[in-house]
């Protein structure tokens, strides 16, 4: 089972070892780490970028620019990816909270509809991401533990180590 361990990353240190700018307004959070790797999901991106393609273990789709950003939409884009990984792993979670909480025939009758919007961010320059979630079919007790269970909500709401590198 996962057992999340933290550590808290300190604005001030942060602060007095990056030049002050936008990036430098970071608030103190903890962030989850694994213990146990269970699963690891690849994929790689090539071409064009948001107009390329992404490929994950035979899954190859085609990228497009959604014609709200100024491109042709005549593909998938990383929002909506993104949205079906939320919407499934949320789903996911609440089926495997259910039991505990006694109500498995309820959690069958979820459905989960997640919208992941792209925008310009108030606090950074570049761009940032906002979700909404609507759940049907259940109360919100069980809403809340499977929130609270789902790897996807952990990660934006208590953070992820994320390693980026050359290759």
């Amino acid at each position: 089972m996962f057992q999340p361990a933290t550590r808290t990353l300190l604005a001030s240190s942060v602060r007095a070892a990056a030049p002050i700018n936008a990036f430098s307004r970071i608030s103190t959070r903890n962030i989850i780490t694994l213990k146990d790797v269970k699963y690891t999901a690849t994929a790689t991106a090539q071409g064009a970028g948001r107009n390329g393609a992404v490929s994950s273990n035979g899954l190859d789709l085609n990228l497009a620019l959604p014609k709200e950003l100024g491109g042709t939409g005549q593909g998938e884009n990383p929002e909506q990816l993104f949205a079906m990984g939320y919407s499934a792993c949320l789903l996911g979670a609440i089926q495997a909270v259910s039991k505990k909480l006694g109500k498995e025939e309820m959690a069958k009758n979820a459905i989960v509809d997640v919208s992941v919007h792209i925008g310009v961010p108030n606090e950074l320059p570049g761009f940032g991401l906002a979700v909404d979630i609507k759940v049907k079919g259940i109360d919100d007790e069980l809403l809340q533990a499977g929130h609270a269970f789902c790897p996807y909500s952990r990660a934006l709401s208590q953070g992820a180590v994320v390693k980026v590198t050359t290759a």
